[in-house]
């Protein structure tokens, strides 16, 4: 699976994306957001907020029940404020 990430979530992982295997056991957006802050520190500290980030899958918004597979590509892009 190929995770992509913008503004705070980008700064906060060091890369805009990176490759993971995705576990049998995760099947949707979810349990993959649930999985992904188990990975080490680095995502524990990203994810900390990760409620108001939104999630598209192959460039599709997509909500927690969303089904997901080894081959897509998943999107996490935090709300962006300006003033």
């Amino acid at each position: 699976m190929k995770l992509r990430y913008r503004a705070w979530l980008r700064d906060s992982m060091g890369c805009d994306s990176e490759e993971i295997v995705l576990p049998g056991e995760i099947r949707n957006v979810g349990m993959l957001l649930n999985w992904l802050p188990t990975q080490g520190e680095r995502f524990k500290r990203a994810f900390e907020y990760i409620d108001v980030v939104l999630i598209s899958v192959n460039s599709h918004y997509a909500d927690r029940d969303h089904p997901v597979h080894d081959e897509d590509e998943v999107l996490l892009a935090p709300p962006i404020a300006g003033g």
